[in-house]
């Protein structure tokens, strides 16, 4: 089966700056793929050369084996891409807007598919109102709703809910995931990992420019996850210290140990400085734990 995106070799520089250092990777169709990283890590890129809007300075980018390149019209029309920025015009209302964008792909008549949209994206109270009278949030979800118009296979997330309330977040993931079960390629970034963990079968994750982990989360959870306690003792903490604290509040550390043997060591070193514990509680392994461990690898 055609992968629904492959990214071989790719590169590409700005200035000094080596946003991808040749970046393979690819997406199966019906995945719901998840693309982490730090800021600065080249997803943004990445998310750009395939959708047409920058030029690899090498290497390849296919969307169902369309070439972003030399078959860009087709390529373009199996995409929808959600970006980071808040971009929209100003004088058209919500449904006009939607209606223009599925013009560009040459689509008519698509006001039933429109109005499931708004009513998924909770919009439709507004689908007559300007553009510029949305709030910030509603504008995102905008975002959204142009990405999906013309019913693209492979839609790219780049961070949706970024400045939306909690309430719509969680409407707008159902209608994602039923995209998703209805066969919809969905790759995703986010900066919300308990999203990508609830949601991403497959996740890659960048650095710098390049993939440093590729798995599914099932296997990175059990590959690098390690242990994560919570400790709340009567004294600060002596350095150096088995494991790395991640966070201290107060007398309680949240600090993250390879394995039950550094546990042990741990145990022990509060033993000899006569620490008292007051609680002690491992706490299960979460993706963001895993992404810590994986950037601090790679420094």
């Amino acid at each position: 089966m055609t992968a629904a995106v492959e990214i071989v070799d790719v590169a590409r520089r700005f200035g000094s700056v080596q946003a991808l250092a040749g970046v393979d990777l690819a997406v199966e169709q019906g995945e719901f793929f998840g693309l982490l990283g730090p800021n600065g890590a080249g997803k943004t890129t990445l998310i750009s050369i395939l959708a047409g809007l920058t030029r690899a300075d090498r290497g390849e980018a296919r969307v169902l084996g369309h070439d972003v390149v030399t078959d860009y019209a087709r390529a373009r029309r199996l995409l929808g891409v959600v970006p980071q920025e808040l971009v929209f015009d100003p004088f058209f209302t919500v449904r006009e807007t939607l209606r223009i964008q599925a013009g560009y792909f040459g689509i008519r008549d698509q006001d039933d598919w429109i109005d499931e949209i708004l009513h998924h994206l909770g919009l439709a109270s507004r689908a007559n109102s300007n553009m510029r009278a949305l709030s910030g949030g509603m504008k995102r979800r905008m975002l959204i709703g142009q990405a999906l118009v013309h019913k693209p296979p492979v839609i790219v997330l780049d961070e949706p809910t970024a400045g939306v309330d909690v309430e719509l977040r969680q409407s707008l993931w159902a209608f994602i995931r039923k995209l998703n079960g209805d066969g919809h390629t969905i790759i995703l970034t986010t900066h919300y990992l308990e999203e990508a963990e609830a949601l991403c079968g497959r996740i890659a994750m960048l650095k710098a420019g390049r993939i440093v982990a590729l798995d599914t989360k099932q296997r990175l959870l059990s590959t690098f996850a390690g242990l994560t306690v919570r400790l709340t003792v009567a004294d600060p903490l002596p350095g150096p210290w088995p494991g790395r604290v991640l966070r201290r509040e107060g007398q309680t550390y949240v600090l993250t140990l390879a394995d039950y043997a550094e546990l042990e060591n741990m145990l022990a070193a509060l033993r000899e400085a006569r620490i008292t514990i007051i609680e002690l509680s491992l706490q299960e392994a979460d993706l963001e734990q895993v992404f810590l461990r994986i950037m601090a690898r790679q420094e």
